[in-house]
């Protein structure tokens, strides 16, 4: 036994150890504040599988606004108020707009094919370059056509079938998305394209929640002989099906743009330039599919927080329809013309983005590129940081009472960053390309429901109201309502008739996306 101890390797491996423990310990107490954790494993054991947000949050009330802990070897930062997010992610943007290794999630399922997940590099800039060029401020205003006209469609599905209300919703977002970027409509969340999107980004935002896999926080099981990777043949199944689908949405545009049948769109433009943007085919599949998989989730998960919020919050809807009564009356439906006399109809938008942020922990996380220090607080290079909007949109001292929907404090505020809140869309370098469009979505919508609808609760069979849970949500990344039934009740028969009519003048309009 004491030969053994005397053994040169062992010695060398407790050595390490020695050392290893000893590094670990003095940088966990350089490091923003948090729970000790384990060398080796980290806090990996004490991070739940399921809405890991709730554990980030209690983490942050109990240690302070930035916290850490550790997953495995890698340091996590978490910013659960606005303001260091702000100053990290923001301010100090060209130290904190790469990304972290995703294992899973980047490298196995989209062989790093997938922007979103790619760290500071020229893919990156090139993926991002065709998204800004897309969907910049003015690019986005020849969008609104398109908004309109299906907006109309989901009003008239709506009053024809309420109880569908979530799969119009759906449908909604799904046909503005590929309309702008392949070109044609979605008459249907049950065609075969919405329900293949669908099912790629249920996988991806299902594979990439933090701690999930082991392998995330020890990297080097990619080391062993690929029969013993136990994680890596779902996500590889489902990369084939992913490219096969985005390859047969990116040549149909090819095919039509050679027969001249296609509206201007995303994909059309950059197949023309494509030997400018420098990218494969596959590549660009890969990228123009960007706003398509994350419009139809974000905007539809926050129309339908807005629809739970108008049950719970009735006074809401009475004083939004009191201003649309104002300004549009009841002849017609609200335009984007409105917009800039409709203010309390824009800061119910940022509320509904406020009070259940789809996006619960912040989007995508940041990744720190070197070593940093930020109020005292040690960050190493390498550090994962997230801004856990879960946390950060319950903060009382930036909301007071944060529980509520309460639209007011957005026309009350004097803060620059309320009165221009696009904190929900990220930050920095990493902030959401798509914001204007999603807005444009989000105002023709809400405007339009609440000046057509009295939004009420679903009834039993005793005819009492039927109330959903407003903490509902579902456990993925992108966290939504789960469903719940409720009721749209026309206005006035007069509102019916406008819908009627702008619904059969809208058709024929929306012919030029028709394949």
């Amino acid at each position: 036994m004491l030969g053994f101890l005397n053994h040169p390797l062992t010695a060398f491996t407790c050595a390490y150890i020695i050392y290893y423990l000893m590094k670990w310990y003095r940088l966990r107490k350089l490091m923003p504040p948090g729970p000790l954790g384990l060398p080796f494993i980290g806090n990996k054991h004490e991070l739940p599988a399921i809405k890991p947000w709730k554990k980030f949050a209690e983490l942050n009330k109990r240690y302070g606004p930035v916290t850490s802990i550790f997953l495995g070897d890698t340091p996590v930062i978490i910013c659960g108020t606005a303001q260091p997010a702000w100053d990290l992610l923001e301010k100090r943007s060209d130290i904190y707009s790469s990304r972290p290794r995703f294992v899973v999630a980047g490298e196995i399922l989209s062989s790093n094919l997938r922007g979103l997940m790619l760290p500071n590099n020229e893919s990156w800039r090139k993926w991002r370059k065709v998204l800004h060029s897309g969907f910049h401020s003015r690019q986005a205003e020849t969008y609104k056509d398109i908004q309109s006209l299906e907006s109309k469609v989901l009003i008239k599905q709506i009053l024809d079938d309420p109880k569908g209300y979530e799969r119009h919703i759906q449908r909604f977002a799904a046909s503005v998305a590929v309309s702008v970027t392949y070109g044609k409509r979605i008459n249907s969340v049950d065609e075969w394209v919405v329900k293949e999107n669908m099912d790629a980004m249920d996988y991806l935002i299902s594979v990439n929640i933090p701690g999930k896999y082991l392998v995330e926080s020890w990297p080097w099981l990619l080391k062993l002989p690929r029969s013993l990777q136990w994680f890596r043949r779902e996500p590889e199944e489902r990369r084939k099906r992913d490219i096969r689908f985005l390859t047969v949405l990116y040549d149909e545009v090819k095919s039509r743009m050679t027969k001249g049948t296609i509206p201007d769109c995303l994909t059309s433009q950059c197949i023309t330039n494509i030997k400018q943007l420098g990218m494969s085919d596959l590549e660009l599949a890969y990228a123009v599919s960007s706003p398509f998989g994350a419009g139809i989730e974000t905007t539809s998960g926050t129309s339908t927080s807005f629809v739970l919020a108008m049950l719970h919050f009735p006074e809401v809807q009475t004083k939004a329809q009191v201003e649309l009564d104002a300004v549009v009356g009841q002849d017609r439906m609200p335009e984007y013309e409105d917009q800039s006399s409709l203010p309390y109809i824009r800061a119910v938008i940022n509320e509904a983005l406020r009070w259940r942020p789809v996006a619960i922990l912040g989007g995508t996380p940041h990744a720190s590129t070197v070593d940093d220090v930020y109020n005292g607080m040690f960050i190493p290079k390498g550090s994962t940081i997230f801004a856990n909007f879960y946390g950060i949109m319950r903060d009382p001292e930036m909301f007071p009472e944060p529980e509520r929907f309460r639209p007011e404090r957005f026309v009350e505020t004097t803060s620059p960053r309320l009165l221009q809140f696009d904190l929900p869309f990220g930050f920095g370098r990493r902030s959401c390309p798509g914001i204007h469009l999603a807005l444009n979505s989000l105002f023709i919508n809400f405007a339009r429901m609440l000046w057509a609808f009295d939004i009420k609760p679903a009834l039993d069979q005793d005819g009492k109201e039927i109330m959903p849970d407003s903490e509902n949500y579902t456990n993925g990344f992108n966290s939504r309502p789960v469903s719940f039934d409720c009721r749209f009740i026309p206005r006035s028969s007069k509102i019916v008739a406008c819908i009627e009519a702008e619904y059969q003048h809208a058709k024929p309009q929306l012919d030029r996306w028709e394949e």
